[in-house]
């Protein structure tokens, strides 16, 4: 029997990066997959790759910031797929700048994808998961929401809302059988790191220095990060709720920060 066997999961910001290794691990740990995003190529690559290993995986294409959107996806694919009752909120965007070097416009992006998202998505699923007594959702988080590091102000601002988000929520449904816990990884070595870094001026000096920088000596690959949904996912996890994962290379117990 697989870990995720039964699962019914939605993966936002699926993709790419992050969001395809998560919905690509567990559909081979036997769960059906909801691979959401706005990107229709990105969306389709990934369903693509799962169903090439004989996963089962559906095709959900949404703009988060959209609520009428997001409900309407959400109720599709339940009705096709059964009640969802994994959800790992991965979507996210990251400008770059301090916080006076940032426009209002990227402010208020940022916190419309990466929280509003969020709470859309779980104000979507909730009442399923409520209705069969059970359900795991994880946020993903950041290392930057946890200790500052330089230029990404507003990134840094909604990981840390949603890790007070995850604590918040485990109190509200815990006896109601719906887990929630937040995922922190540190700096992985994904398409946001490769536009992160294009964008500074010394872009193979900062790399060398994230390496650094984490005490186990590299940036982290997304199949670290996916590992652990899946456990958090899997009934393996049952009496966690209300945890941060810090899956940092030990980046949020020390270490020294980046200068650009």
């Amino acid at each position: 029997m697989q870990r995720l066997d039964h699962k019914i999961a939605l993966i936002t910001g699926a993709g790419n990066g992050i969001g395809r290794g998560i919905a690509l691990r567990f559909a081979q740990e036997g769960a059906v997959v909801g691979v959401l995003d706005v990107m229709p190529d990105g969306v389709n690559e990934t369903v693509r790759q799962i169903r090439g290993a004989d996963g089962k995986a559906h095709a959900l294409i949404c703009d988060l910031r959209d609520a009428e959107q997001v409900e309407t996806t959400l109720a599709a694919f339940a009705k096709e797929a059964g009640t969802i009752n994994v959800v790992v909120n991965n979507a996210a965007v990251m400008p770059t700048g301090r916080m006076h070097e940032t426009s209002l416009e990227n402010w208020d992006a940022v916190f419309d994808v990466n929280v509003r998202g969020a709470y859309l998505v779980n104000c979507a699923v909730i009442p399923g998961m409520l209705a069969i007594g059970q359900g795991s959702i994880i946020h993903m988080a950041s290392v930057t929401g946890i200790r500052g590091l330089p230029g990404i102000a507003a990134y840094s601002a909604t990981k840390g809302a949603l890790i007070a988000l995850t604590r918040a929520m485990s109190t509200d449904y815990a006896r109601l059988g719906i887990r929630v816990n937040a995922v922190s990884p540190g700096t992985i070595d994904s398409p946001m790191l490769h536009n992160f870094l294009a964008a500074q001026q010394r872009p193979e000096v900062l790399r060398g220095m994230f390496d650094d920088m984490h005490p186990i000596g590299r940036v982290g690959t997304i199949e670290e990060v996916a590992s652990v949904c899946v456990f958090l996912a899997s009934d393996e996890a049952s009496f966690v709720t209300g945890s941060n994962y810090e899956v940092d290379g030990g980046l949020s117990s020390k270490g020294e920060q980046p200068q650009d």
